[in-house]
């Protein structure tokens, strides 16, 4: 995949962001798309080596549709203006942790991985192991590959106030508030632009490699052990 071409592709859907344009763009999306395929289909075989549960995951079905849902939405654009994937044992609508990957213009490109939506039984089971032992979290957090892609370590929406049952005080305060557990590494465009398409997969895959403790730990505590 050509990731300075897929941006300038997906600039020009920004600015013109209506079927009539799609339509006459659709050879050069429909090219861009099976590129962006290719490449999920590497990351995902290169994924299993480490996550065994991936194995048997379609490639094409791990990957989301560029088609909008309009219905309940005040912004009535028909097009997404990013290509995305998701990486999960269960497939992209799983509940367990998993990793994603988005390519878009004006600073859309980025990594991320963790829980986005975890349920109550998995937000209760995560803070009582940050309650109990953050030293795992905070160990990984610290490696090497985790400073070098996650330098701002742990993100997602946080409560204004401590959850029931816990302290202001508490040492792992900041970490409790979290109503998502998320690890965000992003690409400005000129970085993007600059990378030659292997070596473009090969960082996107570096910084998907990267999730794997994280997403271990998560998917652990989430189980309450």
């Amino acid at each position: 995949m050509n990731p300075a071409a897929l941006l300038d592709f997906l600039h020009a859907l920004a600015q013109h962001n209506d079927r009539e344009w799609f339509q006459d763009h659709k050879a050069t999306y429909d090219r861009l798309r099976a590129d962006f395929e290719q490449d999920v289909a590497y990351w995902l075989r290169e994924l299993v080596q480490d996550e065994p549960a991936l194995a048997g995951l379609d490639p094409k079905k791990c990957i989301f549709r560029i088609y909008r849902d309009v219905r309940f939405s005040k912004v009535k654009v028909p097009y997404k203006t990013h290509f995305s994937a998701y990486f999960a044992p269960g497939g992209k609508h799983s509940e367990l942790p998993g990793r994603y990957v988005q390519i878009g213009a004006s600073g859309q490109t980025l990594v991320a991985g963790g829980l986005y939506e975890p349920t109550k039984e998995q937000l209760a089971a995560i803070r009582q192991e940050i309650d109990y032992s953050p030293e795992g979290l905070h160990a990984l957090l610290a490696e090497p590959a985790a400073r070098q892609f996650f330098p701002r370590g742990l993100g997602g929406e946080q409560l204004k106030k401590m959850p029931p049952g816990y302290e202001a005080s508490h040492p792992e305060a900041n970490w409790l508030r979290h109503k998502q557990f998320l690890l965000l590494h992003e690409l400005p465009d000129a970085e993007v632009r600059q990378l030659a398409p292997a070596a473009f997969r090969a960082h996107m895959l570096a910084a998907l490699r990267a999730l794997g403790p994280f997403g271990e730990w998560l998917g652990e505590a989430s189980r309450g052990g």
